[in-house]
């Protein structure tokens, strides 16, 4: 076996726009977790971690996250690595916010931001890989720093703070619009 085939085994990267049979899988879920999280808002208004959808977009991520961290196409860990790590720590957060006694009655809030949140990372670090990859023989951006791709990634922050002001209306409206229980009726 040659050294260049053990490097692409191994998720080395040797030439700048081939994908090791690592980054293959990693794409393959990451691109399925984008969609299961988009399909849970299309469905729900929100990422909801007690539905299918929100499940399924849970434990993809997760996956996607896990098999993110062994992929160092230059060597060591980039911001990529770091938005898995935060991804990791925002998750649990979000999956329990409703039991955490710490965010009280905002809990609901909480867990929505968050949910949404962990999409919005998700999604930078494919616009980027996206962008400066495709296509192969002349990728559209350059790199990190190319204006272009920040002019897509400003874009995708402003996709996520008027959806979440969306989803805030939404659960506000909702909570409203909650009948009053048996025990309030009796008082």
């Amino acid at each position: 076996m040659s050294t260049n085939n053990l490097l692409l085994i191994l998720g080395a990267v040797y030439e700048p726009n081939h994908l090791s049979i690592l980054g293959i899988v990693h794409t393959a879920i990451s691109i399925l977790a984008i969609l299961a999280g988009l399909y849970a808002l299309y469905l729900l208004g929100k990422i909801d971690p007690k539905s299918t959808a929100g499940k399924w977009y849970i434990w993809l991520t997760i996956l996607t996250c896990l098999t993110s961290l062994p992929i160092m196409k230059l060597g060591h860990p980039t911001a990529g690595h770091y938005l898995a790590i935060i991804i990791f720590i925002l998750l649990p957060i979000g999956i329990y916010a409703r039991q955490l006694r710490i965010f009280g009655k905002l809990a609901d809030y909480v867990q929505l931001i968050i949910m949404s949140f962990t999409l919005f990372l998700s999604f930078i670090p494919t616009i980027v890989e996206t962008l400066t990859r495709l296509p192969i023989s002349h990728p559209i951006t350059d790199g990190p720093d190319d204006p272009l791709l920040q002019k897509f990634l400003s874009g995708l922050m402003l996709i996520f703070v008027i959806g979440v002001i969306y989803q805030i209306i939404k659960l506000r409206k909702a909570s409203r619009k909650t009948p009053p229980t048996l025990n309030s009726a009796v008082n």
